[in-house]
Order: structure tokens, then sequence, then C-alpha cells
């Protein structure tokens, strides 16, 4: 059947938007980047400021900012980050449910760093090296700074900073959501948090339930920086070699990064989880 005009016409608007596909990502770090997110927080919940009124808040020399900034907000409300609305010609913007994820929250966190993250040019250097290892073999990051992405941060202390800063503030906002929902963590009495960098993970846990005894287990140069938490050993170690014994396991943002994790878990969960423990895999 020959494809409409309708057909093609959308066809060709989604292989369009995958061509531009970066441009969003970026807009949206250099808001962030710019304080622009901020800017519209302070003026309060409800607020709705014109892109002049925020452009005077930055510390901006260039006479056109008020043009760019109304130029970055138009493309960001768009895509429903940012609500927008017209005032005697004149468009507000103001946050909403979305954008509020990257400003600082009751509890001092946001996705900002998240992005920071995956936007920094540590990880984006990566991405042009996907072509040569599909056909010479190897991972992108490795051929670039030539380690894995997890030991390179003990290489490289200013990148180290921001994998911290995000997973801190990522963790903040997710073990909120996991606490609220799996109260079954509170019957286990030991608890070991397999790639739980600085502790914050374990911390929740073992705050919310303090008969919850914790095991927070990284590379050594993420257990130096760790800090001593009341109820939380630190350990240090390599997960590929082995993993501390305990009631139950808990991984976070691992999985995605090898699949001998999952190996670990599953296949050798005799070795790392009590007699009286489950694994995720028994719970379901």
């Amino acid at each position: 059947m020959a494809e409409t005009n309708a057909a093609r016409e959308e066809s060709f608007g989604c292989a369009m938007r995958l061509v531009m596909g970066s441009v969003l990502p970026m807009t949206l770090q250099a808001a962030n980047d710019l304080g622009i997110f901020a800017v519209i927080a302070e003026a309060g919940r409800d607020a709705k400021l014109g892109a002049p009124e925020i452009a005077s808040k930055l510390s901006s020399k260039n006479p056109d900012a008020d043009v760019m900034v109304d130029r970055i907000l138009k493309l960001l409300a768009t895509h429903s980050v940012v609500d927008c609305t017209l005032d005697d010609q004149h468009r507000l913007y103001s946050l909403n449910s979305v954008s509020r994820y990257f400003v600082k929250n009751e509890d001092g966190v946001s996705l900002a760093p998240m992005m920071s993250l995956i936007q920094d040019k540590v990880f984006l250097d990566s991405w042009p090296e996907l072509r040569n290892t599909v056909l010479e073999g190897g991972v992108p990051f490795d051929r670039v700074h030539g380690s894995h992405a997890f030991e390179y941060q003990g290489l490289d202390p200013r990148f180290n900073r921001v994998f911290n800063a995000a997973m801190f503030n990522h963790t903040s906002i997710v073990i909120t959501e996991v606490l609220n929902c799996y109260t079954e963590l509170g019957q286990l009495e030991l608890i070991v948090d397999v790639g739980g960098g600085l502790g914050h993970t374990i911390k929740a846990i073992t705050s919310k339930y303090p008969n919850v005894k914790g095991i927070n287990f990284d590379l050594p140069h993420v257990i130096r920086q760790a800090p001593s938490i009341p109820g939380v050993e630190n350990v240090a170690g390599d997960m590929f070699e082995s993993v501390p014994q305990g009631d139950a396991v808990f991984m976070k943002v691992i999985f995605h990064f090898c699949t001998i994790c999952l190996y670990l878990l599953l296949v050798e969960k005799k070795n790392v989880i009590h007699e009286k423990g489950h694994s995720p895999a028994e719970r379901r």
C-alpha cells in the first residue's frame, strides 16, 4: 500500500526530530548553567517572568541576552519543559512539574547535577567512538579515556566531584520513593548496597529503619571518601570479584553498565545472600 501524504509527513517529522535530537538536551543544560530555572523559582512558585526580566538577573554583558533567553525558553516550552503564556503579546514563562525537577526541592536536591553528568565532556567524548567499537570491539568510554567509567573517577578529581554530586541528588530523590513503596526493607537485618558510593542510599534506609544494619560497598577510591555513618560499615572491593554477604543486596544504576552484574546477583547469589535472605528473583 502506498504511503499516504499524512504518514509520509509524520515519518519525515520523526526523522527530523532525530536529526535535531541533540538540540534539546544541550539547550536544557545551558538553561540550567545560566540559572534560568533558579531565577524563575526565586520569583515565587507561580511566578510568570518575561525574558528581559530573567536576563536582567543573569551575569551577562551581552545586550542581546534577553533575545537569546527568550529563544531558549521558547524551545523548552515547545517540549513542555516550561509553560508559556502571552500577556499583551509578550511571552511569560513559568516552571511546571517537569522544570521543577531542575531546581532544588525541600530536601535541597534536584536532577540538575545528573543532567550535568550526562552532558559532561568526559561522557560526550565517548559517543563518537561507538562506530569504531562496533567495528573493532571494546567499550567507547574505555577507548577514549583508557579506563572503565568507574575507574576513571579515581583519575579525574573534577569528574569525580561531578559524578558524586549527580549520584547524591538522584539517589536522594529516588530513595524517598523507594522507601515509601518498599516497606519490606525494614524486615531485614543486613543490607549490602553494591556500588553505594558515598553511602547516601544505605544511610536513608538505616535512618528510616534503625534496626537494619548496612554495608556500603564500592571501589577503594570511592570508599576512601565515604563518611562514617552510624550502623553502616564502609567496605572497599570489586563487585566483579566478590560481594559482601547480607540478607539482601541493593543495586542502583548498575545493571545498565554490565550484564555480568546480573550473573553476580542471580547465578552466584548463594555466595552473597544469607540462607534466610531473599534475592529479588525469589521475591517475584
